[in-house]
């Protein structure tokens, strides 16, 4: 999962940071760093992914399509 992700599956559950901080039982400031670009703990952001999917959020690898629910995706960046 990368920053953008988190923060996108965040917005489409209406979760604040402290909600998926309590639902994948680590701490805001892991959220807030991780969603801000700084390093992380793998085991937390695999335990914030796991919260966010246990609610209903599938993530999608770049160029990975699936049929389901309406959602978002970033556009690769113009060159």
């Amino acid at each position: 999962m990368k920053p953008e992700q988190c923060r996108m599956a965040r917005a489409a559950l209406k979760w604040s940071t402290q909600k998926l901080a309590e639902m994948a039982s680590v701490g805001v400031n892991t959220i807030n760093r991780f969603e801000d670009g700084q390093d992380a703990r793998l085991s937390s952001v695999d335990k914030m992914k796991r919260a966010l999917e246990s609610a209903g959020v599938i993530f999608l690898s770049d160029g990975q399509t699936i049929d389901g629910g309406p959602g978002v995706r970033l556009a690769k960046p113009k060159a």
